[in-house]
């Protein structure tokens, strides 16, 4: 019990500061109906859980020894948040539709994926944070402790999807075209910096 809280609670230290993910759960929870915003946030708990599994058992050893690999998801990942912040900046709110019909399932798929996957910073963050806890327990102990993470993960996303649904009506469209401008910026910087990483990883 004792490593599963330690897992509960450093997931939670993980996944809880504002970062893409939880500006897309955030974004959607506000302006898109109920139904989609569970539906992005479970989504999101699934590419969170299936990541934090991944730099456990060592993704970031993969990113350290093929340099091809990470330069591809550098690239790749710059440039598909800053597509995502774009179309965020884009996009339209319209309180009265309860139905989110700008994309399918599967499109919301692929942005849950892109902010998640395709995110190098999460992807070295974890690797070095949960890679380095697994090394320092012993079998039994280290599924206990990501079994913990992964809890987090799921209470996070969900949590935040509820609250911010709830209290939703309190904005306007007025509110959430603003909002949707900041986040889509916020979004388009963090893209902006893993081209630049890119680009300076080429250079030296």
């Amino acid at each position: 019990m004792e490593f599963l809280l330690q897992g509960l609670a450093l997931g939670l230290a993980y996944v809880a500061p504002i970062g893409m993910q939880n500006i897309y759960v955030i974004n959607t929870a506000i302006s898109k109906s109920k139904l989609r915003a569970y539906q992005v946030a479970f989504i999101t708990i699934f590419f969170d859980i299936t990541l934090a599994l991944a730099c456990f058992l060592g993704i970031g050893a993969l990113l350290s020894r093929y340099e091809i690999v990470k330069l591809a998801v550098l690239l790749l990942g710059g440039l598909a948040v800053i597509y995502i912040g774009i179309q965020l900046i884009r996009s339209i709110p319209n309180m009265k539709r309860d139905v989110d019909i700008n994309k399918t399932l599967l499109q919301v798929a692929i942005t849950c994926f892109t902010v998640t996957w395709l995110n190098p910073q999460a992807i070295i963050d974890g690797s070095l944070l949960l890679g380095g806890m697994r090394a320092s327990l012993p079998g039994v102990a280290a599924n206990l402790f990501i079994i913990g993470v992964c809890i987090a993960s799921f209470t996070w996303f969900t949590v935040l999807t509820t609250i911010v649904s709830v209290f939703k009506h309190s904005f306007n469209e007025k509110v959430i075209r603003w909002i949707n401008i900041i986040c889509g910026v916020v979004i388009i910087y963090y893209g902006t910096k893993l081209v630049y990483t890119f680009i300076n990883t080429i250079l030296l």
